[in-house]
């Protein structure tokens, strides 16, 4: 146990990767007996902890150095570890205590593994030299705020963001007014959009997947494929946004940080827009601790889900690489990120989501929604921070087929809770469940349609796509009108695809 932080030490602290001379090996022992104590530190070579309200970030079991995951609420435990309290929520509530909650927004770096195992406080020592060591010093005593602010960020700041990376805590309009695809030209205009979800096959059969796509095709916008959700392998979500290309609806993309590297990402990035695809949902993904057995690996993950979209928007954006690079042709991206809007306080949630946006999230797609008086207070929050009008919100339905999964949403899948009026609904319906669970969609879809700030719907089917024509048909959508070959140029799918 340490002195600052709420729980246990979730890893031994990292070794260096290279051998470290004679005096650099000392520091860094003395770094760890010092800090390890205080605050469980894992020598991770980018210490992070004036920015998160020192607690150290690296204790929770994902890796996660941009806010918690939509996975664990307040009153619950991290699912990874149910042993223990989300490490950042205990960072939340201090930052809120005092009044550093606004430091939460920077975009921080992933690790470079260069550095990790290796000690900070020589990088310190060195920086203060380069600012100044009497200016440094001298800052203690200074009452101006903001000039001790910038003395210290001369010193810190520029060690925590290095030049390859360059976060900042501010929000970054993309610079061209151009839709990247379908659904950012239809939100734009300002139609409400109804976008839906295609269960991946678990096999290399495609069949039942071009009958699926080609079912909901007619009457929503986008279609999403989700990335081996609940940690279990399916086929993958590029090969069927592929497919859904192929067919001419417009597919999102789903890319987990959980089963991809950075420099998976961005390879992946660009080879999207040879598909023809340019939707991408970033988001972490399970743990596989939910997964299937044998689990796979619990270790850290290279990148989150902020990181990612920080990498794609600088890509899209800037046309640059991660390691410098520029390409002549940046790819075209509409980015988007998931949100579990009731998975803590309002006030911290927004902080999350507000630095989704920062990163780069064009449009939110939030969890199941089953409560949606609840999100009043959630789009409030949004609005005080303005970033209401600076994203797209798809909210996130589902028809429950039957009380059993309804149970199982509500106890095994993390982020996702239903209210008990609910459960009873759909346990007294006995064998008429499935219709009680399609009026339940219903009047959450006619709850949430007129709402301030909502922009559309995103219905999960949970593998029962037939009930996509009812639901959009019964809530009084039109369909969407067929795309036009002058703007479908734009994401044209390849050579020898269908046409």
């Amino acid at each position: 146990m340490s002195v600052i932080k709420p729980a246990r030490r979730w890893q031994p602290a990292f070794y260096p990767f290279k051998r470290e001379k004679f005096g650099r090996r000392l520091l860094a022992k003395t770094e760890l007996l010092v800090k390890g104590p205080l605050f469980g530190c894992r020598m991770c070579g980018n210490c992070l902890l004036q920015e998160t309200a020192f607690i150290c970030p690296m204790e929770c079991p994902k890796g996660m150095r941009n806010g918690p995951c939509g996975g664990v609420s307040p009153e619950k435990n991290c699912y990874v570890d149910v042993t223990r309290k989300c490490v950042w929520y205990a960072i939340y509530k201090h930052a809120l205590k005092t009044g550093r909650e606004e430091i939460l927004l920077e975009v921080l770096p992933p690790l470079d593994y260069d550095k990790v195992g290796t000690e900070t406080w020589g990088d310190v020592v060195r920086q203060v030299r380069k600012v100044g060591t009497k200016k440094f010093i001298g800052s203690v005593f200074i009452k101006d705020k903001n000039k001790k602010d910038e003395v210290w960020d001369s010193v810190f700041k520029t060690i925590r963001q290095p030049e390859w990376w360059k976060g900042d805590s501010q929000y970054h309009a993309k610079p061209s007014a151009e839709p990247a695809s379908d659904l950012e030209n239809r939100l734009l205009k300002g139609d409400f959009i109804v976008a839906t979800e295609v269960t991946p096959p678990l096999s290399a059969k495609k069949d039942k997947l071009i009958n699926d796509i080609e079912s909901v095709k007619p009457f929503v916008t986008a279609i999403n494929f989700t990335d081996s959700s609940s940690a279990r392998p399916k086929m993958s979500s590029i090969a069927c946004s592929s497919v859904a290309v192929e067919l001419h609806a417009e597919p999102i993309l789903q890319i987990t940080s959980r089963d991809i590297t950075r420099t998976g990402l961005q390879a992946t990035a660009i080879g999207l827009n040879v598909m023809g695809i340019r939707n991408i949902l970033c988001i972490t993904g399970d743990n596989a601790r939910i997964g299937s057995s044998p689990i796979s690996s619990m270790n850290l993950i290279d990148i989150d889900s902020v990181q990612m979209l920080w990498i794609l928007r600088r890509m899209r954006d800037e046309g640059i690489y991660l390691d410098g690079r520029t390409m002549k042709e940046p790819p075209k991206l509409f980015l988007g990120a998931a949100t579990s809007p009731f998975a803590s306080d309002p006030v911290l949630q927004a902080i999350k989501d507000h630095k989704k946006v920062n990163a780069g999230a064009q449009f939110f797609q939030t969890n199941l929604i089953f409560e949606p008086d609840r999100l009043d207070l959630w789009l409030e929050q949004l609005d005080k921070r303005d970033i209401l009008n600076k994203v797209y919100i798809l909210v996130g339905i589902a028809p429950l087929k039957s009380y059993k999964v309804a149970h199982y949403l509500h106890t095994k899948v993390p982020g996702v809770s239903l209210p008990d009026k609910i459960l009873n609904r759909m346990e007294k319906a006995g064998e008429s469940a499935p219709e009680e669970g399609v009026q339940i969609a219903l009047e959450m879809i006619d709850s949430i349609k007129n709402k301030k700030g909502i922009n559309g719907i995103h219905i999960m089917t949970l593998g029962w796509e037939a009930m996509v024509q009812r639901l959009v048909t019964e809530s009084g959508f039109n369909p969407p009108t067929p795309l036009k070959r002058g703007f479908r140029s734009v994401f044209e799918p390849p050579l020898g695809g269908r046409v």
